[in-house]
């Protein structure tokens, strides 16, 4: 096996879950008898769950209490919908199993919960093929902080240097950018160009990724 690596985000990379995302918002919602259309979701989509609390439900008087229980009922719900009906992302699975087969390292590196992380590798059956799987449960601190990414990095013994992340959002390119990282910004569903200008490299499927496009990353 060579000692590089392609850490992969999961949310918007791997999995296609802008639609899940809404759809376990407005149930959310409607649990409370609120509403959520999708261009509330659109105008929210990419921030965290605490972060939609505090400005959708501002009206609802949170303590952390409610924060935190809301939090794990929103992904509960997100888990119920993409188990039912997983939303692989195209070519997601065929990346890995080809960059795995050539001897890269892979990693995940997700800002989401552990529950979440563990059912994306069982759906996506890659549980044999990557080297390491951080998820929001493992750091202390959440992207734009680099913990995630060079947490991946220790774990698979691979240098910083060597590391190529693969990410839908501006707080993971950032994240990339301070641990030392050579990024791809995926344009996929909810996503701009503009957002995330600051990657290395800007992409609008998987299959645009390649060994010799990593290679040349990590060497540019």
């Amino acid at each position: 096996m060579n000692n590089h690596a392609v850490i992969f985000d999961i949310d918007g990379v791997l999995v296609d879950s802008y639609d899940a995302h809404y759809l376990s918002w407005k149930q959310l919602a409607e649990n409370y008898g609120r509403t959520c259309s999708e261009s509330e979701f659109s105008d929210q989509f990419g921030r965290t769950t605490r972060e939609v609390l505090e400005t959708q439900w501002a009206d609802a008087n949170l303590d952390e209490a409610d924060y935190r229980r809301l939090d794990d009922e929103k992904e509960e719900l997100y888990r119920q919908i993409i188990a039912a009906e997983f939303p692989e992302m195209p070519h997601a699975r065929a990346l890995i199993h080809n960059l795995h087969r050539i001897g890269w390292h892979i990693a995940l590196g997700s800002s989401g919960p552990v529950e979440n992380v563990n059912l994306a590798i069982e759906k996506l059956g890659i549980q044999d093929q990557i080297q390491a799987a951080i998820s929001g449960n493992d750091v202390s601190r959440g992207k734009p902080d680099p913990e995630v990414f060079l947490s991946a990095a220790d774990r698979m013994q691979v240098p910083a240097k060597n590391c190529v992340v693969i990410e839908d959002a501006t707080h993971g390119i950032e994240a990339a950018r301070s641990a030392g990282m050579k990024s791809i910004g995926f344009v996929s569903r909810g996503r701009t160009k503009e957002e995330l200008e600051a990657a290395d490299l800007l992409i609008d499927h998987l299959d645009q990724v390649t060994p010799e496009l990593l290679m040349s990353l990590l060497w540019s």
